[in-house]
């Protein structure tokens, strides 16, 4: 599906891809979702990945809360640049190593539906007219809701289709 460009189109692919997501985790036996997958991922397990969603959605709540009080946000986050997101992302993944995957779909849910929330609360013009808040510099809220829900989520699908061993 392409890109979302308005709010119903945004609302749907986020909420079709989410669900797949987690249907797809729920589907899983306690072996395979706790299992490790491959080398060559930063992220380890379904685990890892649900709570690195989780995170990115925390700090998009955090980024849009700061620059809609007319604050500049630190993005990505405190500490961190877009240059060092890899950095950023080894730190969520040590952070959240003991949360276990029933407290990961719990918080990914609560996060989730933050995220959704904050869409809801707006207009078309508002999440997809470039350059709209200052914060967003040249391009839309909307771009940012896109990456942090149904973009992240396929990202996460395919992630974990992948690595799983089934």
């Amino acid at each position: 599906m392409p890109r979302p460009q308005n709010k119903n189109d945004l609302l749907t692919e986020a909420e079709a891809t989410y669900k797949l997501l987690t249907e797809t985790v729920a589907g899983m036996d306690s072996n395979t979702v706790n299992s490790e997958f491959g080398s060559g991922t930063l992220n380890r397990n379904v685990r890892d990945v649900l709570m690195h969603l989780h995170h990115w959605h925390l700090m998009l709540l955090e980024w849009y809360e700061t620059g809609m009080s007319g604050k500049k946000p630190e993005m990505p986050a405190k500490g961190y640049t877009w240059k060092t997101t890899p950095e950023l992302n080894l730190w969520i993944n040590r952070f959240y190593c003991n949360v276990i995957i029933e407290d990961a779909l719990h918080l990914l849910d609560e996060s989730h539906r933050k995220v959704m929330a904050l869409i809801e609360g707006h207009t078309d013009p508002e999440l997809f007219e470039k350059r709209k808040y200052q914060w967003t510099g040249s391009t839309s809220l909307g771009a940012y809701l896109v990456s942090a829900t149904s973009s992240h989520y396929a990202w996460a699908l395919k992630l974990i289709k992948k690595s799983v061993k089934t």
